[in-house]
């Protein structure tokens, strides 16, 4: 599997950088060819489930993922931290985000993933993993610059 691991520093607040990294619909206008459906309704938590689809027309494949672990950032906590597993036939693995304050008072997101493709030899492990640095290092520097969003963590 490629695991990759991607931080940003953003002067955002810590509820701000995460009401930002959980806009899954925010992340679609991020990542090219890619949309985002929920599965489920109303405000993101555990169970919640939606699908990005990568691709044109036909021509594409969908990544169904479920929150099994949401914990947003309460004054006095550490960290807020959202876990996704990837549940689809082609990719498969999970995604972890944190949000932590800095001591300069800005935020740190961490964005952690184990992702694999079904069918793709793992000697390109290495290869998905430096792609996936790029791509989402590239989203998550879009989403934290972002000034505004569609408002939190609905999908």
């Amino acid at each position: 599997m490629g695991v990759f691991r991607v931080e940003r520093e953003t002067p955002a607040g810590v509820a701000e950088a995460w009401r930002r990294v959980t806009d899954w619909r925010a992340h679609a206008r991020l990542v090219p060819l890619t949309r985002v459906t929920a599965a489920t309704a109303g405000e993101t938590r555990a169970g919640s489930r939606f699908t990005a689809r990568t691709g044109v027309g036909r021509f594409g494949f969908d990544d169904p993922m479920e929150v099994v672990r949401w914990e947003p950032p309460v004054a006095g906590r550490a960290a807020g931290r959202c876990r996704l597993e990837k549940r689809g036939r082609v990719v498969t693995g999970w995604a972890e985000i944190a949000v932590r304050e800095t001591a300069a008072g800005g935020t740190r997101v961490t964005w952690t993933e184990e992702v694999r493709l079904r069918g793709l030899p793992r000697a390109c492990d290495a290869l998905l993993a430096r792609a996936g640095r790029l791509v989402f290092g590239r989203a998550l520097a879009g989403l934290l610059r972002a000034r505004t969003g569609s408002g939190g963590a609905s999908i």
